[in-house]
């Protein structure tokens, strides 16, 4: 619940404010002069402050000085029975937020506050997001908070001190690569080097000399001996992406060397050994090509020691805040820009989006944005036009289905509350128990659910 302080030396404004404002849903205390209201200011933070500018004792902006000077982010409405509009510019350059002149219509006071608590939310979420990409949630380059990225991120600390080979599974755009290079990173080996290559994107006759390397004049165009990944990565690890495309004739060579730890150059017959972490990862289902003929069995078995599935975005929405401003603090300082938030509208538009592309997607569509964004923060017009529409039109509430009264009668109430209690524990259940993302995702305030969740007596658990 919000917390306003009202100060005003008129007692009938004090009273009138504080009951709209109490049944409004917000928490008021009042202050009948400056000083008062700067003692106040002392014992205690507010979300928003109230206050007139012309008072006995302390001036409203003096007020003003003292509140920047103690919570910076807190926004100040500033109000004069004068119509002293030179005061008021003076007041909003020295940091008010908005102010307005008695008298006033309480439906444009109401507005105003609104927008100005709204802006004091963006500002915290921004900062307290900004202090989440922190180790907690974070391995090597990957970002999440979310359930299922904190159980990959400890076993990707557990595996990474093994020699074991290890499967990365997840869709085009998760981060496989990230993982990849947290397992070496995280690793005794993170010293030497760490190669990459896709093994979809190499032609079938150039993959084994690009793996294994070649002698000068094995084929045409081999005008010198060339080193392997294999051996340019010895002590190191060699990650082997898109691992389900490698051929057949391939995957037998693939096979003898995890087998036996050595490798035979192209046009040599003697065998070198070499020391790598092999890693792979794909986005196939490997299980369903072994059953097809496209992949061996005894190859997948011996890269399936250990297999990391990583979740799609879908799967783990609590994570895309966390991830925007991630890339908006990466986009930023690439382009030069001081931009570090995001409006409301333009997160609730990204948070309904379903991101096919994964992290992949979600990146890019940051980068358009920084890249077209001239203001201080970025705005739903600088999403793409797809994201804009989704974002403009409110989704229609599901039919509801044909209902019967019993002769008996029903207990309406209790009906409406198992309804509100089902909803509210799917909503919970989707976010992964995140009340602040269940209450966009119901369509009411953070502050509502509260209520609700009280009322119910139903639990959930604290935003971070």
């Amino acid at each position: 619940m919000s917390r306003i302080l009202i100060i005003d030396d008129e007692l009938s404004m004090r009273e009138m404010l504080e009951i709209f404002f109490i049944g409004e849903g917000y928490e008021v205390e009042t202050a009948e002069d400056g000083l008062m209201g700067i003692n106040k200011l002392s014992e205690g933070e507010f979300d928003l402050i109230i206050t007139d500018l012309r008072m006995p004792k302390t001036h409203g902006l003096v007020v003003l000085e003292r509140a920047q000077m103690l919570y910076p982010n807190t926004p100040v409405l500033v109000m004069t029975a004068y119509a002293s509009t030179e005061t008021a510019v003076k007041a909003m350059k020295m940091g008010a937020e908005d102010y307005f002149t008695k008298p006033f219509q309480l439906d444009e006071v109401k507005a105003v506050v609104a927008k100005a608590l709204e802006k004091r939310r963006l500002i915290l979420e921004n900062r307290s997001l900004r202090r989440e990409l922190n180790d907690r949630n974070r391995t090597g380059d990957m970002i999440g908070r979310s359930p299922k990225m904190q159980v990959l991120f400890k076993l990707i600390h557990r595996i990474a001190s093994t020699k074991t080979n290890v499967l990365i599974l997840g869709e085009s755009g998760t981060g496989k690569e990230l993982v990849a290079r947290a397992i070496h990173d995280l690793s005794e080996r993170k010293h030497k080097p760490f190669l990459v290559i896709n093994c979809a994107a190499i032609p079938e006759q150039l993959l084994e000399s690009e793996l294994f390397g070649h002698k000068r004049g094995t084929f045409t165009g081999a005008t010198h001996d060339r080193e392997g990944l294999f051996q340019a990565a010895h002590g190191g690890s060699l990650l082997l992406d898109e691992i389900g495309e490698m051929p057949l004739s391939m995957q037998v060579k693939l096979l003898r060397v995890l087998e036996g730890r050595k490798i035979k150059i192209v046009g040599e017959h003697r065998e070198i050994p070499v020391d790598v972490r092999v890693i792979a990862a794909t986005n196939r289902d490997l299980k369903a090509e072994v059953k097809a003929g496209r992949f061996r069995e005894d190859l997948f078995y011996r890269l399936n020691v250990i297999s990391l599935e990583l979740p799609p975005l879908r799967e783990r929405p609590t994570d895309i805040p966390l991830l925007v401003h991630h890339f908006l603090r990466r986009y930023a300082h690439e382009f030069g820009k001081d931009l570090s938030e995001i409006e409301p509208d333009a997160m609730q538009a990204l948070l309904g989006y379903d991101f096919s592309g994964n992290v992949r997607e979600l990146g890019n569509i940051i980068e358009r944005a920084v890249a077209l964004e001239e203001s201080g923060r970025v705005r739903r017009q600088s999403l793409p036009p797809f994201l804009q529409a989704s974002s403009s039109v409110a989704t229609p509430a599901p039919e509801a289905p044909a209902l019967e009264i019993p002769e008996a009668g029903i207990n309406l109430e209790g009906v409406v509350d198992d309804l509100e209690r089902r909803l509210i524990g799917e909503a919970l259940k989707r976010t992964d128990g995140h009340k602040k993302e269940a209450a966009k995702l119901l369509g009411i305030s953070f502050r509502s659910l509260r209520y609700r969740l009280t009322k119910l007596n139903i639990e959930g658990s604290s935003d971070p």
